[in-house]
């Protein structure tokens, strides 16, 4: 039972869309007997629109630094070829510093685009004003927190915004933090360790012994989470398949990187299946073009 407002329902490819306000996303085939969704063009992108930064976390996977490039957001044909209600997750690099923001933003609100944003911690606390903007002006439906240490502020203001995920990274975040966050109504998303850029120097033993104690513990996790979620590299760090059933399984993967989704980098101007993807390509003026090129890669 779905207890959330309906923002919108498109049909892609063979089957109907429906997202709901929580974040909820519904798959329909439109024939019943179809036993597979085969996507026309991407439901969610993930687009890096900035590789500034100041935080210089020591395992960040985009080596983003205090001189970063900003991308170009407001000059991209593709984006008048967006299907309505494609949703978008924003980030950088700190998204909340680059210039044309709130101009990005305002521009897929007009074509019913649906955007996230996820943002550092201590960005998010020193930028709080900032936050109540966006999702005052209904310009960001979710916000994601790139959660770095327990802080009792900082879990009080997350309870006050339904939409707020905390993303933690498998090997990175400590397990009693995670423990002291449980029952607290909170979202979570744990992403799998990117042994890519500066998340090769900071690999360690450290962080497989922490890779093994969420590995162990992944059941109290999600029982102590409103919602808990994974990107696809977790769930293939983390063997999640062994704690389902084949029915809830199936119910709750949502597809390989770039069967439904794919990954845009406005700074280099450049599209892949993900985000460690080792092929790039150059942005061409039509998303669906773009996003049968990664479908289909090999």
């Amino acid at each position: 039972m779905i207890n959330s407002t309906l923002l919108g329902q498109y049909i892609n490819g063979n089957y109907n869309v429906s997202i709901y306000s929580d974040g909820t996303k519904v798959r329909e085939t439109l024939v019943p007997e179809d036993t597979e969704f085969i996507s026309a063009f991407p439901e969610c992108m993930d687009v890096k629109i900035t590789n500034q930064c100041d935080m210089g976390c020591p395992y960040c996977h985009e080596n983003s630094t205090v001189d970063g490039l900003h991308g170009e957001l407001l000059n991209n044909p593709f984006i008048d070829t967006l299907k309505t209600y494609t949703e978008i997750a924003i980030g950088g690099g700190n998204p909340l510093a680059h210039p044309q923001l709130y101009d990005f933003l305002r521009l897929l609100k007009s074509k019913n685009i649906i955007a996230n944003i996820t943002v550092n911690q201590t960005h998010f606390m020193k930028a709080i004003s900032v936050i109540n903007d966006l999702v005052y002006e209904d310009l960001v439906k979710g916000v994601g927190v790139s959660f770095t240490h327990y802080n009792e502020d900082f879990i009080e203001l997350a309870q006050q915004y339904p939409n707020l995920v905390l993303h933690v990274i498998n090997g990175v975040v400590n397990y009693n933090d995670l423990e002291k966050m449980f029952n607290k109504n909170l979202k979570l998303l744990i992403l799998g360790y990117k042994e890519i850029r500066r998340g090769i120097n900071y690999y360690s033993q450290k962080v497989e012994d922490n890779k093994q104690i969420i590995y162990d513990n992944i059941c109290k996790i999600v029982n102590g989470f409103k919602v808990t979620s994974f990107d696809n590299l977790a769930i293939k760090q983390l063997e999640l398949k062994r704690i389902f059933t084949k029915n809830d399984w199936d119910e709750f993967y949502m597809g390989d990187d770039g069967q439904y989704t794919m990954y845009i980098d406005l700074v280099k101007q450049e599209f892949a299946r993900s985000s460690i993807s080792p092929s790039r390509y150059e942005l061409t003026d039509n998303i669906v073009n773009m996003f049968n090129i990664v479908k289909n890669e090999k």
